[in-house]
C-alpha cells in the first residue's frame, strides 16, 4: 500500500503525466454516468491525485444549466467523498479532499451567478442529505483543528472555511453558513486564540474567520458565534485574540515607519522644501500602506461584544520594535494584504523576551491609536470610529497612574515640524485618544469624533477629572471645521444636514463655557477658552448668519438651523460682550493691534459684568447603537472584506507542505 502510494505520488509529480490522467479522472467524474461503473477505484485514484483546481472550477463553470442538473448526483458523490476522506489516515488524501471541496463550493457558486436556477445546497448534497453532510464536514474539520496533526493542515481547514465563508459578496446570502451556525467550530478557534504555538501559526486567519461568522446574519436572527463571544471570560483566549490583533496593527505601523524614514532626507526632502505643497501628495501616495479592514472588524467586535476584552485593551507590556525582534519562520498567509508579513510571533509569550524596567511600555489600545493615526490621513478613505460607553474603559483612559507616551503621526506640511518621539511626554490615554480624535478632524472625518470628544468631556465633568491636555489646539481644529462648513454649504446641503454637525460642535463650545471650571486643568484654560472664541469671532458671526437665514426661510432644514441659532446664545454673548471692552483698551491706551496678553487681560478683568445663559442637556450624550444607524456601513465592510479575503485565499500553496512531512514520516 504503501509503496502504491509512493508511486502515485511520484507519478503525480511528473508534468508530462499528471495532467492528462487527473483530467481523464475528472472528466470521468463530470460525465452523468456513474464513474465507478467503470473503475472501481475511481475514488482511491482521485484523492491520490494533486487537485488541479482551476480544471474543476473552469469545468464546471463552463457547463451549461442543464448539463450541470444532469451531473448532480455526481457532484453530490464528489462532495460525500471528499467528506468521507478527511478521515483517511494519510494526509495526502485529506489535503486532496479538502482542496476538492474548495474548488466545489467556488464552482458550484460562481455557476449560480448565471441564474441557471438551481439550488446549490441540492447541487453540492442533496436537499435529503445536507444537514448529514454539512454535520459530518463540520466534525471532521473541528477535529482536524483541535487535533495533535500537522500545522500546514490545520492551515488548509481555516483556508477551506474562510472559502467556504466568502464565496458569496454578501455572506449573509450564503445558505450554507446555517449549517456552520448549527455545526459551531467556535471552540475550536477559540483553543488556536488559547495556545501560543498554534496563534503563532493560525491567530490572523482563525480571527478573519470569527470576524466574518460573526457577521452572518446579525441583525436578522440569533447568531451563535455573537453569543457565544460576548460570554467568553477565559484569559488566555482573550489575550490570545487581543496579541493577533495588536500584531497585526503593529505591523502597519512598522511598514508606514519604513516608508516614512525612506522618504525623508535626500532629493525628495530638497525638493519638497523648493516647491512647498505641491509634492506632499506625492509623499502621501509614497508613505501609503494598504490597511487592512478584517482585523479592525476583529477589534470592533471584541470590544462591542465582549466586555471582558477591554481589560485585554489595556494590559501593558513592553513596546518592542517587531521589526528587530527574530520571529518563528512561519508560511505567509494569502490573508495578509498585499506587502506585509503576518504576525508571527508572541513576542510577550516568549521565555527569552528582555523584561526592561526602563523600557517603554505599551498595549492594544496604543497600538490602534498610532494605526488610526496613520489611517485617518487619508481624507479618501471612509472611516468611523467606535469608542465603547464603558464605566472601565472611562476610568481607565483617564487613569493618572497609567502614563504612556503615544507617538501619533500627522501629515507633513511646511508649517509643522514633525516631532521627536523623546519630546512626547507620557501622559494617560485619553490625552492620545483626544489627539488622535483631532487628528481626525483636521481630516474632517467629523460626526463620530465629534460624539467621541462629547463623551469624553462628560465623563471629566461628571468624574471632575482634570486632564492635562493642550486643549487650544482642539477649540482651533473645531472652529476650522465650522470653517469648511461655511465655506461648502451649498455643496454639502444638498446630501446631508451640516446643522446636526455644527449643533454639535457649537454645543461642545457650550460644555467648555458651562462647565470648564469643573474638569479644565488650569484657571488661564478658561481664559484661553474664551480668547479663541474672540479671535476666532468672524466665523462664530458667519455661521449665525448662515443659521439665521435658513432658519428664517420655509425648508427642509428650517427647524436644525433654527436649533443652532439657539445654541449660539451663550458664543454671541460672550463677543458681544468683550470685543468692545477690548476696542475700549486699545483705544485708550492707543495700541492699534494688542497682544494675546493685553486680550487675556482684558478678559481676565470683566468676567463679572459677563451675563451668559444655563443650557440643559448639554451633558447627555447619545450612546452608541450599531442598529439600525450603522448596519449599512457594517454590511459594506463586511462585503469589502470578503471580496479580499476570495481574493488571496488559496488552498494550494500549503499542500506541498503538508505533502513532503507525509512522506518523510513514511520514510
Amino acid at each position: 500500500s504503501i509503496l502504491s502510494t509512493y508511486f502515485l505520488f511520484i507519478y503525480s509529480k511528473n508534468k508530462t503525466n499528471k495532467k492528462p490522467l487527473l483530467c481523464i479522472l475528472l472528466r470521468e467524474l463530470l460525465h452523468k454516468e456513474d464513474p465507478t461503473k467503470s473503475n472501481p477505484r475511481f475514488w482511491d485514484e482521485l484523492f491520490l491525485m494533486k487537485v488541479n483546481l482551476e480544471y474543476l472550477e473552469g469545468k464546471l463553470e463552463s457547463l451549461d444549466g442543464d448539463e450541470v442538473v444532469k451531473i448532480k448526483d455526481n457532484i453530490n458523490s464528489l462532495f460525500h467523498h471528499c467528506v468521507q476522506a478527511l478521515a483517511e489516515e494519510h494526509q495526502i488524501k485529506v489535503v486532496n479532499a479538502l482542496q476538492t471541496l474548495c474548488a466545489l463550493f467556488r464552482g458550484v457558486h460562481q455557476k449560480n451567478k448565471s441564474a441557471t436556477g438551481f439550488d446549490i445546497i441540492n447541487m453540492l448534497m442533496g436537499f435529503d442529505k445536507a444537514e448529514l453532510r454539512m454535520k459530518e464536514l463540520m466534525e471532521s474539520l473541528d477535529s482536524l483543528l483541535c487535533g495533535d496533526g500537522s500545522e500546514s493542515l490545520k492551515s488548509l481547514c481555516l483556508k477551506l472555511l474562510l472559502c467556504l465563508v466568502t464565496v458569496t459578496d454578501n455572506i449573509s446570502q450564503n445558505t450554507i453558513l446555517e449549517y456552520v451556525m448549527i455545526n459551531s467550530i467556535f471552540e475550536a478557534i477559540l483553543q488556536i486564540l488559547s495556545e501560543v504555538s498554534s496563534r503563532a501559526q493560525h491567530g490572523y486567519d482563525a480571527v478573519v474567520l470569527l470576524a466574518l461568522l460573526v457577521n452572518y446574519r446579525k441583525y436578522e436572527s440569533v447568531n451563535p458565534y455573537i453569543v457565544k463571544l460576548s460570554i467568553v471570560d477565559d484569559e488566555p483566549t482573550l489575550d490570545g485574540m487581543g496579541m493577533v490583533i495588536h500584531h497585526a496593527l503593529a505591523e502597519y505601523n512598522r511598514q508606514y515607519k519604513d516608508k516614512e524614514e525612506e522618504n525623508q532626507g535626500g532629493f525628495f526632502s530638497t525638493l519638497t522644501s523648493m516647491v512647498g505643497s505641491m509634492f506632499i501628495a506625492d509623499a502621501d501616495e509614497k508613505l501609503s500602506v494598504q490597511t487592512n479592514e478584517a482585523i479592525l472588524l476583529a477589534l470592533y467586535e471584541a470590544v462591542h461584544l465582549n466586555r471582558n476584552f477591554i481589560t485585554v485593551l489595556a494590559q501593558s507590556h513592553p513596546e518592542i520594535d517587531i521589526a528587530t525582534t527574530p520571529a518563528v519562520p512561519v508560511p505567509a498567509s494569502p490573508l495578509t494584504p498585499l506587502g506585509t508579513t503576518p504576525p508571527s510571533l508572541d513576542m510577550m509569550n516568549n521565555p527569552e523576551l528582555p523584561l526592561d524596567p526602563n523600557l517603554q511600555t505599551s498595549n492594544l489600545l496604543i497600538t490602534f491609536l498610532k494605526y488610526s493615526s496613520i489611517v485617518m490621513q487619508d481624507t479618501k478613505g471612509k472611516l468611523s470610529l467606535f469608542l465603547s460607553s464603558d464605566q472601565y474603559a472611562d476610568a481607565f483612559l483617564h487613569d493618572d497612574n497609567m502614563n504612556f507616551r503615544v507617538n501619533l503621526h500627522r501629515m507633513p506640511m511646511r508649517h509643522r515640524k514633525k516631532a521627536a518621539d523623546k519630546s512626547i511626554p507620557s501622559r494617560p490615554l485619553v490625552c492620545a485618544v483626544l489627539g488622535d480624535v483631532y487628528v481626525s478632524i483636521l481630516f474632517i472625518c467629523c460626526r463620530r469624533c465629534v460624539q467621541i470628544i462629547h463623551k469624553l468631556i462628560c465623563y471629566q465633568k461628571k468624574c471632575r477629572v482634570r486632564v492635562h491636555y493642550t486643549w487650544r489646539d482642539f477649540w482651533s481644529a473645531l472652529i476650522n471645521l465650522l470653517k469648511f462648513l461655511l465655506s461648502n454649504e451649498t455643496i454639502l446641503l444638498a446630501k446631508h444636514n451640516i446643522f446636526q454637525l455644527a449643533l454639535q460642535v457649537v454645543n461642545l463650545f457650550n460644555m467648555f463655557i458651562t462647565y470648564g471650571d469643573t474638569f479644565l486643568p488650569t484657571p488661564s484654560s478658561y481664559d484661553e477658552l474664551y480668547y479663541e472664541i474672540i479671535r476666532m469671532h468672524q466665523v462664530f458671526d458667519n455661521l449665525c448668519c448662515m443659521v439665521l437665514r435658513v432658519s428664517t426661510n420655509a425648508g427642509q432644514w428650517k427647524e436644525p438651523a433654527s436649533k443652532v441659532t439657539q445654541a449660539l446664545v451663550n458664543v454671541r454673548a460672550i463677543i458681544n460682550h468683550f470685543n468692545p471692552k477690548i476696542e475700549s483698551y486699545a483705544a485708550v491706551n492707543h495700541i492699534s493691534q494688542l497682544s494675546e496678553d493685553q486680550v487675556l487681560e482684558v478678559v481676565r478683568s470683566n468676567y463679572d459684568t459677563l451675563t451668559l445663559k444655563l443650557q440643559d442637556g448639554l451633558d447627555q450624550f447619545e450612546r452608541y447603537s450599531e442598529q439600525p444607524r450603522e448596519a449599512g456601513f457594517f454590511k459594506e465592510l463586511v462585503r469589502s472584506i470578503s471580496l479580499n479575503v476570495r481574493k488571496n485565499v488559496s488552498l494550494s500553496t500549503m499542500s506541498r507542505d503538508v505533502l513532503l512531512k507525509e512522506f518523510s514520516s513514511i520514510s
